[in-house]
C-alpha cells in the first residue's frame, strides 16, 4: 500500500518558526496522486492541501491525523503532523505504480483566515471599488449576454460581490433589473435563465412577499424566504443563481436540473469566485493552466473538473453552498430516476400517447411567455419539427408567440441551417416542406465554408468547450439570424432523444435485456430476432458501428450500459508520451465510478441497460457536448434565449417510467427498429408525414474540405508547430500527420483530431494558458534546485 508522510528533513537546519503557524500548505504534482484537482480545508490547525490530479473522496480531522484513501489507484494517502516548526518539510511519495520516491517541497505560511472558505475574501481587496472594479471587469467579458442592463452589489465588509447583465425578455422596465434584494436588504439575488409559472407562485406567496416587479426572476427570493434551502425543488425552467443571505451567512450557487445554464466556480487567491462563463474568472488575476491529465481522460466531459486546473462546474441538478465562509459543498436537489424493469407498466400505449402530448404541449405553451420575439429553430427532424408544429398548434388555440397577440402563423418565424448540398448533410428542402405545411415564416442560414472558417475561433471563445465539430458555427449562424429577424427568444429541440431514445446507439441497449415492464408475448418472443436483425444492419453499414468498450470492469460496472466508448472515439489527440504516463490509464473506469452509489446500484439491478444508458447520455453528453456547444453560450452572443421544451422536469418524470419497448418499436414484418416511437404517435397531428416516417439523422456538419480551401487555410493558419509546442501536451508529428491525412485522404477522425487542436489553440491563446509541462521533470528540476541550495547552506 503507498503512503505519503511528512516529515522533517534531519539533514538541514533552517531558522525555526513559532508554534503559532497555523497554515500548511503543500503541493503535491500529478504523478504522486494521478487523478483530477483536488482542494481540501481543515481548520485548528488549518491544513490546505492543493494536490492537482487528485479527487479529494473524504476528509476525516481526528486530532492532528487525516486520511485519505483514493480507491481509483487503491492507495492510501496519511498525512500527520509533527511538530510545525520548520519553514520548510519534505514530503516522501510512494504511490502505487511508481517505482522510485519522489521528493516534493512543502511550504509553511502564517495565516489566521479562512482564506479557502471565503467568498471574495475582504483581506484581497483594498476597497468596495477594488472589488467593484474586478466584478465590473468580468461583466465586461460576457457583456454580450446582457446588453439591456448591469448591476452589482456589493456587502460594506466587501466580503461578497454580485454582478449581472441583463437581456429583458419578461418586464422589460427597470425594476426587473438585478441583482434582486428583499425588503430587509438582508437576501441577494442574480439569476440567469427562465422560470417558469412564475404568476401561480406569485399569487400564492403575495401575502408574505412583497414583489416589486413583473420578472420571473424575482420569485427566488420569495420562494427562498419560504422554503429555505429546499426552494431550488420549486423552480422549473432553464437557469443559473447565485443567492446570499446576509443574516444567516448563507451562499448558495445553483444550476438547473439539465445545465442548459452553465456555471463554473474556482479559488483565486482564497477567493471563491463563480461565474457562467470561465472567462469572468480572467478579472480576479486567474492564471489558467492545463488540466491535462482530465483532457487526456475525457473528464471534463462528465465530471465536475475542467480542463483547467481548479476549475470546476456546478452539476445539473446541483447546488454549491457555504455556510459562514467555510469550505463550500456541492449538494443534489434533483436527478434522474427510472422505474424498475421488473415492475409492470400500468398504462396502455394509448394513455401515454396522449399524457406525453398534453405535458409536451403544456411545456411548449410555458416557453412561449415572453415580452420580446419568439421563434423556433428548425431542422429536418422529428424534435424541432414537432416544436414548430405545437407552436403553430397553440397559436391557433389563441396563444400568444411571445408578444405577439396577433394569432398570424405568418408571424411564426423557423431558422434552418443550410448546408452545402454537396456535404450530402443538407435538411433544410424537408424543413422548408414542414415550414409551408404549418403555413410560417421561413429563413433558411447558408452554412458554406467560409461562413464555417470564419466563425471558428469565436465558437470555441463562447462555448468554452472545444469539441471537434462545425455544427457549433451552424448554431451560431442561426442565432444572428434570429438576432437579425428581431427575435430574442428561440424554442429549439435538445433533449428529445435522450428522452426517447432517438440515437442508434440505444437499440443496442435495448436488445440486451428483455423489457418485463412490456412483457407482451410478441416482445419477448421478438428479442432474438431483433438481436440477430441488428447485427445484420451493423453488417450492412446501418445503425452505425458502436464502439466496444476499452475496460471490461467498467462495462461489468455499467452492466453494459456504457456510453464512454462513443464519446471517447469522437477525438483521439496525439498526446506526447508523458501524458499517457501521468494519466489514469482506465478512463472508462473513471467514468463508471463517477457516478453515485445510489446510481450504480440501480444500474446493477434496477434500470433496464436502455435507461441506464439515457441517463449516462443526459449527464455527460448533453449536459456538457451539446448544451454548450450547441446552446446557451453560443446562442447568446446574440442575445438569443434558447428554451427547450423537451427539457422540463414535468416531461421528464412521466416520461422515465415509460418503457423501453414504447420507445423503440421494432417490427418483425419489416424487420426495422423505430426509435422515438411514443413520440411519433404523440407528435403525429403535429408533424408531416415525411416527418413522421423518417428516420433518425443526427445534426452534424461537414467533415471533408479540399485543399487551401477556407477551412484548410483556418486550420493551417491555427495548428503550427509553434502552437501545438505551446500547448505543451500534444505531439506535434503526430498532429502533422493528421493535418495531411484531414485533407489528402479525407479521414474522418483525423479531421476531428485536427480540429480539435485548432479549438485548444484558440483557447490557449485567448485564455493566456501556460504551457503545460511533465509534472516528473518538474520535480526533478525542483528536486535538484533545493539540493543545490542545501549544499550551499551546509
Amino acid at each position: 500500500m503507498g503512503s505519503l508522510q511528512i516529515e522533517a528533513d534531519p539533514r538541514q537546519s533552517l531558522e525555526k518558526w513559532s508554534h503559532e503557524v497555523s497554515s500548511l500548505v503543500f503541493t503535491v504534482p500529478s504523478v504522486v496522486a494521478e487523478i483530477a484537482v483536488g482542494l481540501w480545508n481543515i481548520h485548528s490547525p488549518k491544513w490546505t492541501v492543493q494536490c492537482p490530479n487528485l479527487v479529494i473522496i473524504h476528509t476525516i480531522l481526528q486530532g492532528s491525523h487525516l486520511s485519505y484513501e483514493d480507491p481509483s489507484v487503491h492507495s492510501q494517502v496519511v498525512v500527520c503532523q509533527n511538530q510545525v516548526s520548520y519553514q520548510t518539510l519534505w514530503l516522501h511519495a510512494f504511490p502505487l505504480r511508481l517505482i522510485s520516491s519522489l521528493l516534493i517541497r512543502a511550504y509553511i505560511r502564517k495565516e489566521t483566515s479562512h482564506l479557502e472558505g471565503r467568498i471574495l475574501g475582504h483581506d484581497e481587496f483594498a476597497s468596495t471599488g477594488d472589488l467593484g472594479q474586478k466584478v465590473n471587469d468580468s461583466l465586461d467579458l460576457i457583456s454580450h449576454r446582457g446588453p439591456d442592463a448591469r448591476g452589482q452589489w456589493l456587502s460594506s465588509d466587501c466580503r461578497v460581490g454580485l454582478g449581472h447583465v441583463r437581456l429583458s425578455i419578461i418586464d422589460l422596465s427597470p425594476a426587473g433589473n438585478q441583482p434582486f434584494h428583499d425588503s430587509e436588504d438582508n437576501i441577494h439575488a442574480v439569476i440567469n435563465g427562465e422560470l417558469y409559472d412564475y404568476d401561480r407562485i406569485k399569487a400564492e406567496l403575495s401575502g408574505e412577499y412583497d414583489f416589486k416587479s413583473k420578472s420571473d426572476c424575482e420569485i427566488v427570493i420569495a420562494l427562498y424566504k419560504h422554503y429555505g434551502e429546499s426552494f431550488l425543488s420549486h423552480l422549473r425552467g432553464e437557469f443559473a443563481l447565485v443567492l446570499w443571505d446576509a443574516r444567516r451567512q448563507l451562499f448558495i450557487a445553483a444550476r438547473d436540473r439539465y445545465g442548459i445554464k452553465s456555471l463554473y466556480y474556482t479559488v483565486i487567491d482564497g477567493r471563491l469566485v463563480v461565474a457562467t462563463e470561465m472567462k469572468c474568472f480572467l478579472s480576479f488575476g486567474w492564471t489558467p493552466e492545463w488540466n491535462v491529465a482530465n483532457i487526456r481522460e475525457k473528464g471534463w466531459l462528465y465530471g465536475h473538473q475542467m480542463y483547467f486546473k481548479g476549475v470546476n462546474r456546478v452539476g445539473p441538478g446541483q447546488y454549491l453552498v457555504s455556510r459562514d465562509f467555510n469550505t463550500p459543498r456541492v449538494k443534489s436537489y434533483w436527478d434522474l430516476d427510472y422505474t424498475d424493469k421488473h415492475d409492470a407498466y400500468p398504462r396502455s400505449e394509448e394513455e401515454t400517447v396522449a399524457r406525453v402530448r398534453e405535458l409536451l404541449l403544456e411545456s411548449v405553451q410555458h416557453r412561449l411567455r415572453a415580452d420580446v420575439g419568439v421563434g423556433v429553430f428548425l431542422s429536418g427532424g422529428l424534435d424541432s419539427s414537432a416544436i414548430a408544429g405545437m407552436t403553430a398548434h397553440v397559436i391557433r388555440q389563441g396563444q400568444s408567440l411571445g408578444n405577439d397577440a396577433s394569432g398570424k402563423l405568418s408571424n411564426l418565424s423557423c431558422f434552418t441551417v443550410q448546408f452545402e448540398k454537396s456535404s450530402g448533410l443538407d435538411e433544410s428542402d424537408v424543413a422548408r416542406r414542414t415550414a409551408e405545411w404549418l403555413g410560417v415564416d421561413f429563413h433558411p442560414v447558408l452554412l458554406d465554408e467560409e461562413a464555417i472558417a470564419s466563425r471558428l475561433e469565436d465558437t470555441v471563445w463562447h462555448t468554452e468547450t472545444p469539441i471537434p465539430d462545425v455544427n457549433g458555427m451552424g448554431r451560431l449562424a442561426l442565432a444572428e439570424a434570429a438576432h437579425a429577424a428581431g427575435k430574442r427568444v428561440v424554442l429549439t429541440g435538445e433533449g428529445s432523444d435522450e428522452h426517447f431514445a432517438g440515437y442508434a446507439d440505444f437499440i443496442w441497449r435495448y436488445i440486451l435485456e428483455p423489457d418485463h415492464s412490456w412483457a407482451s408475448s410478441d416482445t419477448m418472443a421478438e428479442l432474438p430476432e431483433a438481436r440477430k436483425v441488428a447485427h445484420e444492419l451493423i453488417a450492412k453499414g446501418f445503425l452505425g458501428a458502436l464502439p466496444p468498450p476499452s475496460d471490461a470492469e467498467a462495462s461489468r460496472t455499467l452492466n453494459d450500459s456504457s456510453v464512454f466508448p462513443r464519446f471517447n472515439a469522437i477525438t483521439q489527440p496525439r498526446f506526447r508520451q508523458w501524458v499517457y504516463k501521468n494519466s489514469h490509464n482506465r478512463p472508462e473506469l473513471l467514468f463508471a465510478n463517477s457516478f453515485s452509489e445510489k446510481v450504480l446500484a440501480d444500474v446493477a439491478t434496477k434500470w433496464h441497460p436502455l435507461h441506464s444508458s439515457e441517463y449516462q447520455w443526459t449527464k455527460s453528453i448533453l449536459a456538457n457536448y451539446i448544451l454548450r456547444y450547441l446552446g446557451d453560450n453560443i446562442d447568446m452572443v446574440y442575445q438569443i434565449e434558447s428554451r427547450p421544451p423537451f427539457l422540463d422536469h414535468h416531461l421528464t418524470e412521466y416520461v422515465n417510467r415509460i418503457p423501453p419497448s414504447l420507445k423503440i418499436k421494432y417490427c418483425s414484418a419489416t424487420k426495422t427498429f423505430r426509435e422515438k416511437h411514443i413520440l411519433r404517435e404523440a407528435m403525429k397531428p403535429f408533424v408531416t408525414e415525411e416527418v413522421y416516417n423518417r428516420t433518425k439523422q443526427p445534426y452534424v456538419g461537414p467533415t471533408k474540405y479540399k485543399k487551401n480551401g477556407p477551412v484548410y487555410r483556418i486550420l493551417e493558419t491555427l495548428v503550427t508547430e509553434a502552437n501545438v509546442r505551446a500547448l505543451g501536451f500534444l505531439e506535434w508529428h503526430g498532429v502533422q500527420e493528421d493535418f495531411v491525412k484531414a485533407f489528402r485522404d479525407h479521414d474522418t477522425l483525423s479531421f476531428k483530431n485536427t480540429l480539435s487542436v485548432a479549438q485548444m489553440v484558440v483557447l490557449g491563446k485567448r485564455f493566456g494558458v501556460k504551457t503545460a509541462e511533465d509534472p516528473r521533470r518538474q520535480a526533478v528540476a525542483y528536486e535538484e534546485t533545493e539540493n543545490a541550495i542545501l549544499r550551499s547552506r551546509l
